[in-house]
């Protein structure tokens, strides 16, 4: 089984096109007719749908914020009749009101068949069984990930998130051989695996598919290797669906992901002004839903900093995301230089004294931040050793550009974590 949906995974990119912007052209009139916030701000840019002819005049559209969101505050951007609900989930509201995602059967159909796609992508195969260990409730990974293996065929083991001893039982007795989490809880269950000297290479699970927060090749490294499976990325975020906007195929890892494009129309911008950028340049990545009933969003700002192009060599015609770097509110400015976590997680995969477990502690003095790096080593290496303190300084000023205060700590002093999104940066910042 190569692909879940060949006619539109391989579908041509003129005819890719043509069905993007027919679907653009229904769902603005749809929200034209049915969401008084998107009447509104179309109006007073003197705009209408007819004015969009095809997939290329989106740029003439206004950008969707999360604020925008808050703003209309439950279900202000709903196209549909509240009664055409089957689902809502929202996000965990920790900086503000939760931004709210409604679902109709049509929406769920659609979640179930992008997430299906990125489940073969990453090697799933009906039949098989998925150790599902992302959260249920609120939050979409959960249910989002079920539905999508469930279409596929596959058996749903619904551990949801934390408990590592039963998750480890469980991958044990259970024999799955697919894993769904964040990539932090992966390196969890990688460390634990190790430290009870279980034989991770006897284990059926040889698919993870990692998600929910940044990550890079070290991780990858660590994951596959502690595991000993083939780790992707999925990327989503509930706004715009959950998990299944984008995958990145098994044997093509490194290339990027691919955006199931039929349903979601991506573009990169720049993060200041906003002004779409060519592939293969980094900005903000913004997606526009073009099949969505409930809550159809135009140009949403994911925040999300990566770049778009397309693999010639790909198996899919899909265009392809780079990992992402980072949030643009993410983005640390030290003395100038902007650094995001990753950049620093990327630096420490080359030191062979640590181990990918790190802390970035961020202060404020005067109107520049300041950065402490609290890095994990690996047993044997003494964190009161002055030549490795220096070894960690000097590779990240040589790589980066900046200096930043370090502290190494012995191994199990870092965070660890427990099932859900890990916070690798602690901001003191007033």
């Amino acid at each position: 089984m190569k692909f879940y949906n060949p006619v539109m995974e391989t579908m041509p990119i003129e005819a890719l096109r043509k069905l993007q912007s027919q679907r653009l052209f229904d769902m603005l009139s749809r929200q034209d007719q049915n969401v008084p916030f998107y009447t509104d701000k179309y109006q007073s840019l003197g705009l209408r749908p007819s004015d969009i002819k095809s997939i290329y005049d989106i740029k003439q559209l206004p950008f969707t914020t999360k604020e925008d969101l808050r703003n209309q505050y439950p279900y202000g951007m709903r196209a549909v009749p509240e009664t055409d609900f089957v689902r809502i989930h929202a996000s965990s509201g920790t900086t503000g009101k939760p931004t709210v995602v409604a679902y109709t059967r049509k929406d769920l159909d659609i979640f179930d068949e992008v997430v299906a796609r990125s489940l073969v992508c990453a090697g799933a195969r009906p039949g098989m069984k998925l150790h599902n260990a992302y959260g249920y409730g609120l939050f979409t990974g959960g249910l989002g990930m079920h539905g999508g293996a469930t279409k596929l065929g596959m058996a749903v083991i619904p551990v949801s998130g934390g408990m590592t001893d039963r998750q480890i039982m469980i991958l044990q007795d259970f024999n799955p051989e697919v894993i769904c989490c964040t990539p932090s809880y992966a390196q969890t269950l990688a460390e634990e695996c190790n430290k009870r000297g279980i034989d991770t290479n006897a284990l059926a699970v040889k698919y993870a598919i990692l998600g929910a927060e940044p990550w890079t090749e070290v991780i990858r490294n660590q994951v596959e290797a502690g595991l000993h499976v083939n780790a992707t990325n999925i990327y989503g975020l509930s706004e715009i669906i959950g998990p299944g906007v984008s995958q990145e195929d098994f044997e093509e890892k490194g290339s990027g992901s691919y955006i199931w494009e039929d349903h979601f129309y991506p573009e990169i911008v720049d993060k200041d002004s906003g002004e779409p950028l060519d592939h293969g340049e980094e900005g903000v990545l913004v997606l526009t839903t073009l099949t969505k009933e409930a809550m159809p969003l135009t140009r949403y700002w994911t925040n999300d900093i990566c770049s778009i192009n397309y693999d010639p060599d790909g198996k899919r015609s899909h265009i392809k995301m780079s990992p992402i770097k980072g949030r643009a509110d993410d983005m640390l400015i030290i003395r100038g230089v902007n650094v995001f976590p990753t950049q620093i997680e990327a630096v420490l995969g080359e030191l062979d004294f640590v181990t990918p477990n790190y802390q970035i502690i961020v202060t404020r003095s005067a109107a520049m931040d300041e950065v402490e790096l609290k890095v994990e080593i690996k047993p044997g290496a003494d964190k009161h050793d002055v030549n490795l303190l220096n070894s960690v300084k000097h590779k990240i000023k040589e790589n980066i550009g900046i200096s930043v205060a370090v502290v190494l700590c012995d191994q199990g002093e870092i965070p660890r974590s427990t099932g859900g999104k890990l916070k690798r940066v602690v901001d003191k910042r007033i």
